[in-house]
């Protein structure tokens, strides 16, 4: 897919970019093409699909949520900042972290964090969950985010105290997530959860591939 396409699909499916947006989304790309041939960031298999099946699918959590300007958002586990740094290039007044505990990944995420020229964003070398005893991150986050992560239920255990009483939690999951579901809301009793399964007009790939949204919130 050329980036006139995918620039395309995303009008079409009320996630809009702007020119400067459009620029920073295509440095960050070739950046991310050009260091991934050096350290392990995204799948090598899947360099010829960015654009679907990492920048679409971390944007497409837009078609289904608003993140309001200058929220506190985390993307834990971000790798090469994904979905983090798509995300905050079409946001850049939300306050977006970045976290993983592989010092390699987040020297060069920092990187490509930086070249994107946004005032609210950084990188955090470590595990969320050392972040939850941390005083600047407990009961911080108005959104925070997981791509191909582990189960609900441990991830949850993870972030769950990093997040505001009203913050929610986003999965990027795929599959059949009934089982995976029932045993979170077993071990958290408080625990709500959309799934939506992604539907992007003009791509069939997050249908055929059963990707999804897990939408998590608590109850008081």
């Amino acid at each position: 897919m050329e980036f006139v396409e995918f620039w395309t699909i995303c009008g079409a499916n009320g996630i809009i970019i702007g020119e400067k947006e459009r620029d920073r989304l295509k440095r960050y790309i070739n950046e991310l093409k050009y260091w991934n041939s050096k350290v392990n960031l995204i799948s090598r298999r899947d360099e010829e699909n960015i654009l679907v099946r990492h920048i679409l699918h971390s944007l497409s959590s837009l078609k289904y949520i608003d993140i309001p300007a200058r929220a506190n958002c985390l993307d834990v586990g971000t790798g090469g900042g994904l979905p983090g740094i798509p995300l905050a290039i079409l946001n850049p007044e939300a306050r977006m972290a970045l976290v993983d505990s592989v010092a390699k990944k987040m020297k060069i995420t920092d990187m490509l964090a930086k070249h994107t020229g946004l005032k609210h964003i950084n990188s955090i070398c470590g595990r969320a969950e050392e972040l939850a005893g941390s005083r600047p991150h407990r009961n911080r986050y108005d959104f925070i985010f997981a791509r191909a992560l582990k189960r609900l239920d441990i991830v949850i255990g993870w972030v769950g105290g990093l997040m505001k009483p009203k913050g929610k939690l986003v999965l990027y999951k795929g599959g059949n997530l009934k089982e995976e579901i029932s045993e979170a809301q077993a071990a958290f009793p408080k625990l709500i959860v959309k799934e939506v399964p992604i539907s992007i007009v003009g791509v069939d790939w997050f249908e055929s591939e059963e990707k999804k949204l897990l939408i998590c919130e608590f109850t008081k």
